[in-house]
C-alpha cells in the first residue's frame, strides 16, 4: 500500500464553483466546527464518495427525518460501528467490480465520527478496520466531548475541562485525565496515512484529505472541531480558537505517511497553554488560585508531547 501522488493545487475560484457535498440548511449549531471540516474534506476529494456517519452531532443535525443535508450516498451507523460499516461497503464495492457487476469509478469511502464515537465507543471497530487493511478514510471531528448527548467528558476531553460528568466545583477542578493521543494510536497501526489537522489552515486540511483518499489503504485524519456550546465560547471565534490550539502546541499539525513522521507547522513563538484555555468558559475555574496548578500540569504535558513529536519528526526541539 503506497500513498499515490496527488495534485496539491487548490484554487479558491475553482472550489467556489463546486456544489458542496453537504448542503446548507442543516441544523448544526452556529459556529460548529464539524460542518466546516466536512465541507473542506469532501470538496478536496475529486472522485465519487460514499459516506458512513456514526451517531453524533453531525448525523443527528443533518438528517432530521424526512430531510437530509447530504448530496452523496450516505449511511447512518451506531456510535460503535462506523468503521465496520464503511469497510463492509468498501468490500462489497470491490467484490461487485471484480465480478463485473459494477463499473469501477474509483469511488472513495469516507467515515465521519465525533470523538465519542471514535476515541471511545468506536475504537474497537476502527482498530479492526485499519488492521484488516480496508481502503477507506476515517475522519474524526474532535470536539472534545459527548456534545450531542449533553456535554459529557470523552477520551478526547482536555484535562481540567468542566463537563456535565466532570463538573468543576468545591471538590473538583474538572476532568482529571489527560487527553488520549488517538492520532498516535492510529499511526501505531502502521497504516499508509495518518494526519492531524485544523480548520484554520484549510489548504493543509484539504491536501491531507486528498492524500488520505489516495493512500491505497486505511487512512485516518483527526480534525479539531470546536463546539461553541460545549466549550462555552462565542459562535464567531471557532476558527480563531482552532488556531490558538495550534499556536500553543496543544493541537500540533503533522502527518505520518508510510511510517514517516512530518511536522507540517511549527509556531514562530509557542504560546502558553493558558492562551487557549482563556478562550473557553469550560476552563474558567482553572484561573482561580486553588486551581492554577492544573494549568501548570497541563502545560507540562503539552510540552512533553510536543517535544516527543518534534523528535519523532526528526527535528530538533530547540526553542519556540
Amino acid at each position: 500500500m503506497t500513498v499515490q501522488p496527488v495534485d496539491s493545487r487548490f484554487s479558491l475560484k475553482e472550489l467556489s464553483a463546486h456544489t458542496d457535498r453537504i448542503a446548507p440548511g442543516h441544523r448544526l449549531c452556529a459556529g460548529c466546527g464539524a460542518p466546516i471540516a466536512v465541507r473542506l474534506i469532501l470538496n478536496a476529494i475529486q472522485e465519487p464518495v460514499v459516506v458512513a456517519n456514526a451517531t453524533g452531532c453531525l448525523e443527528v443535525a443533518t438528517t432530521i427525518y424526512p430531510f437530509t443535508a447530504w448530496r452523496v450516498p450516505w449511511i447512518h451507523n451506531a456510535f460503535e460501528n462506523a468503521a465496520a460499516t464503511i469497510s463492509g461497503v468498501e468490500s462489497m464495492y470491490k467484490s461487485l467490480v471484480r465480478q463485473g457487476k459494477l463499473e469501477d469509478k474509483q469511488v472513495k469511502f469516507v467515515a465521519f465520527g465525533g470523538d465519542g464515537g471514535t476515541y471511545d465507543i468506536g475504537l474497537q471497530a476502527l482498530s479492526g478496520a485499519m488492521e484488516r487493511g480496508h481502503e477507506f478514510v476515517y475522519v474524526c471531528y474532535d470536539n472534545g466531548g459527548y456534545m450531542n448527548t449533553g456535554i459529557q467528558r470523552s477520551g478526547a476531553t482536555p484535562m481540567g475541562a468542566s463537563t456535565t460528568t466532570t463538573p468543576a466545583g468545591k471538590h473538583s477542578a474538572g476532568k482529571v485525565q489527560y487527553r488520549k493521543d488517538l492520532t498516535a494510536i492510529a499511526a501505531a497501526h502502521g497504516i499508509p496515512y495518518v494526519a492531524q489537522a485544523s480548520l484554520h489552515r484549510w489548504k493543509d486540511l484539504m491536501l491531507k484529505a486528498r492524500k488520505a483518499a489516495h493512500a491505497g489503504g486505511p487512512a485516518f485524519i483527526n480534525v479539531l472541531a470546536p463546539c461553541n456550546r460545549g466549550w462555552r465560547m462565542d459562535t464567531n471565534v471557532t476558527v480563531e480558537t482552532s488556531e490558538m490550539a495550534v499556536e500553543t502546541c496543544y493541537w500540533p499539525l503533522f502527518e505520518v505517511e508510510e511510517g514517516r513522521w512530518k511536522l507540517n507547522y511549527r509556531p514562530k513563538q509557542k504560546q502558553p497553554i493558558e492562551k487557549w484555555l482563556e478562550t473557553q468558559g469550560r476552563f474558567k475555574h482553572l484561573f482561580t488560585d486553588e486551581n492554577r496548578h492544573v494549568i501548570a500540569d497541563l502545560q507540562r504535558e503539552v510540552d512533553i508531547r510536543w517535544n516527543r513529536l518534534v523528535q519523532q519528526c526528526g527535528e530538533s526541539v530547540g526553542h519556540v
